[in-house]
């Protein structure tokens, strides 16, 4: 029993001292800021920033910006403030730090970081594929921007496996819509959306499947034509389907196609003798 009132005292006054280095700490960071000794601002803010105190670091790095205008320490708390921002996850506020950074010290042995860090903002903010890609084709522009201007920077490579990840991902995104008006049976829409897609894809890895379901759209959009139009329609499906065995002549359509091909064959035959 005793024993336990032991350890529940000390536990006590643990949280007690904890919670007055607390207060101390926080008011002689009050304390700090209100005071007129930049120097000690400064140091400070470095040292919070290096123990990943970003919130406390940014406040004074900012009330620091003016007093230290045009000289070597407003430099880095221009960068430290967007690593504060970038730290803490605000990417949009972070993106706007690292390209005024760059602007006003465009020599400054950080600027090229800052500026892949910019790009790599966007990319972060990238969406998941079914939503909207205007982060992502941002992003792509933003690393473009990069090798453009550093085309000798480490950081290259870098920035072109993310320009990779982001086009694939639009890319998917992409053929996702394809697929959609597919499976809704807009087949027009789905015929323009193939054709384009592989014209703004050539190497994808789709194409083979695409020209599988080209045939089938060809197909259901003869079907449901007028029939001044069907013959048209009926032949293109033949078309595609004369590319894929080309293209891929091992490919699995083909024999999935087959029932199909020959239904195709029957109407064009039927088409004819009329």
């Amino acid at each position: 029993m005793y024993f336990c009132t032991m350890r529940k005292n000390g536990f006590l006054i643990l949280i007690g001292l904890v919670v007055l280095v607390t207060f101390v700490s926080c008011n002689s960071y009050n304390k700090l800021l209100k005071s007129t000794d930049n120097e000690l601002k400064y140091n400070t803010a470095m040292s919070l920033y290096e123990k990943r105190d970003y919130n406390r670091a940014l406040q004074l790095f900012d009330v620091l910006q003016a007093a230290y205008r045009g000289k070597p320490e407003g430099e880095q708390i221009a960068y430290y403030t967007a690593e504060c921002y970038y730290n803490m996850k605000d990417y949009e506020i972070a993106s706007h730090y690292y390209k005024r950074y760059v602007v006003n010290y465009p020599f400054a042995k950080n600027a090229e970081p800052a500026l892949f860090r910019s790009a790599c903002c966007y990319y972060l903010e990238s969406p998941n594929i079914s939503l909207d890609q205007t982060e992502s084709y941002t992003a792509i522009s933003e690393f473009q921007n990069f090798v453009d201007i550093y085309p000798q920077s480490v950081l290259v490579d870098s920035a072109n496996k993310l320009i990779d990840t982001l086009r694939y991902k639009i890319s998917e995104k992409d053929f996702n819509t394809c697929m959609l008006y597919y499976k809704m049976e807009e087949y027009q829409a789905a015929i323009t959306s193939f054709e384009n897609f592989i014209k703004e894809n050539p190497i994808t890895h789709h194409r083979e499947e695409i020209i599988n379901y080209m045939v089938l759209t060809y197909f259901n959009y003869a079907k449901n034509s007028v029939e001044e139009k069907q013959r048209e329609r009926y032949e293109l499906a033949l078309e595609k389907y004369n590319t894929l065995v080309n293209m891929y002549p091992e490919s699995k359509y083909i024999s999935e196609l087959e029932p199909t091909i020959k239904i195709i064959q029957e109407e064009l035959s039927n088409i004819k003798t009329k």
